[in-house]
């Protein structure tokens, strides 16, 4: 009862102690009870509360990672033959997932090359948009998203924002105070810090009404609920004993979506996280800001050094002063954009294969966000699932390189990009 750290709840199951404590938790009519550890665990407890305040959210729930937070999410307001409009700078394995099963299951996509354009994304919208899904800073070339505008245009239509916000984190742009409904993170990356744990969040900001009030008219002419599958009576949310049938948005109001979220997706499919890494997520946690106000400072000056060396066709990083998003990066995020950027080498393949085997500090792995800095070619790596036109769509190139940099001395992870160059190019 009195220790320091989050205590890890080892257990896949709970003591009911009586049927009627038995049947009030099944029915979630008491408070802070938990009935079986794939739908809650005292230990994600705690990281949940703790990234709600964090991002300024109602409600969270903890996934066993980022992929499945995301999968969870969009499933959970799109269902039920929705639709999906999404940006075209997305991480690779979120990119597969929205192109290649969301359409096997029966929802529809559509994919804009400027999502924050508001002409173009309010052509996108139709009847059944379900929701707007951007990256608020892309991986890997790190443009921004001015979600404020989505937002004003979504909301016009009273479709959800959802906004992955994996790489700057709640310590660097809270999305939710620039009109998001919806925050995702694979708290994998920076959020745990250290590379030693999956996991992945969904906030909920539960501002959006899903209820009966928001609609849409069909074809026929008559009108029906924008999110018909939150307002239709659920068996297992409802009180059967006592003849009382209730939908999601009738028993959890504005909070609809995150309860479906949970009871629905994270209980049925399994995605819980364990405890231990959720406990080792909150370690990591504890330092997010001291970790990113010095990995940031360290990204700008590998920034400014990579743009200025002849061997470098480009550094995608909002944080310069000549990104097209750094009147946007200056404007939402005064405390830096983050610990990844992306440059492009000249030649070929061979150079840049050169170049990552002669690092010595940098590891080359495909993960983000560790206090160990880490190199990876998106374009045969995190991003193999794009065809080549749909990488140059989002920037990435055959000889890009990303990286992720850690906590280690500025100037040596410099002499450690200047060994690659030599390996690559010569003296």
């Amino acid at each position: 009862m009195d220790a320091t750290s989050v205590p890890i709840y080892a257990t896949a199951a709970y003591d009911l102690h009586t049927a009627e404590r038995g049947s009030r938790t099944a029915n979630g009519k008491e408070p802070g009870a938990h009935l079986y550890s794939r739908a809650s665990n005292p230990t994600s407890d705690v990281l949940e509360a703790r990234l709600a305040s964090l991002d300024g959210g109602k409600a969270a729930v903890a996934f066993a990672s980022g992929m499945a937070a995301i999968a969870a999410t969009i499933l959970t307001l799109a269902d039920n033959g929705g639709r999906i409009v999404a940006a075209n700078a997305l991480y690779g394995g979120t990119f597969d997932f929205i192109t290649n099963i969301l359409p096997a299951l029966g929802i529809g996509v559509d994919i804009i090359d400027r999502i924050d354009d508001p002409a173009s994304l309010e052509a996108a919208i139709g009847p059944d948009t379900r929701l707007v899904f951007v990256e608020s800073v892309s991986n890997p070339t790190t443009r921004i998203a001015d979600i404020d505008a989505i937002s004003r245009v979504a909301h016009a239509h009273g479709v959800a924002v959802v906004v992955d916000n994996t790489l700057p984190t709640p310590y660097l742009y809270r999305p939710i105070e620039h009109g998001a409904d919806i925050v995702v993170y694979s708290t994998t990356k920076g959020i745990n810090g250290h590379g030693n744990a999956l996991g992945g969040a969904v906030i909920d900001a539960a501002d959006l009404d899903y209820g009966p009030a928001n609609t849409v008219t069909r074809p026929d002419g008559t009108d029906a609920p924008r999110y018909p599958q939150l307002n239709s009576p659920v068996h297992n949310i409802s009180d059967e004993a006592h003849g009382i049938r209730r939908s999601f948005v009738d028993a959890a109001g504005t909070k609809a979506f995150s309860q479906r979220l949970r009871l629905k997706y994270l209980r049925l499919l399994g995605a819980a996280p364990a405890p231990f890494e959720t406990y080792l997520t909150l370690q990591g946690l504890e330092t997010l800001g001291v970790r990113l106000d010095r990995e940031t400072a360290t990204t700008q000056r590998i920034a400014r050094f990579l743009e200025k060396h002849p061997h470098v066709i480009n550094v995608a990083y909002a944080g310069l002063p000549d990104s097209p998003d750094h009147a946007l990066a200056q404007r939402d995020y005064p405390r830096g954009v983050g610990t990844v950027l992306a440059f492009t080498l000249e030649g070929g393949i061979e150079q840049s294969n050169a170049f990552i085997d002669a690092t010595r500090i940098f590891t080359y792995l495909t993960n983000i966000g560790a206090s160990a800095s880490l190199i990876v070619d998106p374009a045969r790596t995190t991003h193999r699932e794009f065809t080549e036109a749909q990488q140059r769509a989002a920037g990435i190139e055959p000889t890009t390189i990303r990286l992720s940099i850690g906590l280690e001395d500025p100037d040596d992870l410099i002499a450690d990009l200047e060994r690659g160059f030599t390996a690559a190019y010569g003296a």
